[in-house]
């Protein structure tokens, strides 16, 4: 159970920092000149990259949260069951 929840957890975080590695090369400024096509064409691409992970970001976040109840709530099941 326990590896499960911990591949869960690294697939989670491999995902977030992809996300933050792409987020990073994406510019700030917003230009409204046409000589900075490229440049806009280059960011359009990358918030492309970081719209296709993020449903899988949402969905592993999800399952990493069931999971962690799941493994809390046998944990206190047996401590419970370990008293009596």
């Amino acid at each position: 159970m326990m590896i499960v929840w911990g591949v869960l957890v690294v697939i989670t975080g491999a995902l977030v920092l992809y996300r933050a590695r792409l987020q990073g090369n994406e510019m700030d400024l917003v230009s409204l000149d046409e000589t900075f096509a490229k440049e806009q064409a280059e960011n359009e691409a990358i918030a492309a990259k970081v719209m296709k992970v993020q449903p899988a970001i949402r969905v592993m976040t999800w399952l990493v949260t069931i999971a962690t109840l799941i493994v809390a709530g046998y944990w206190a099941w047996d401590f419970v069951k370990q008293i009596k």
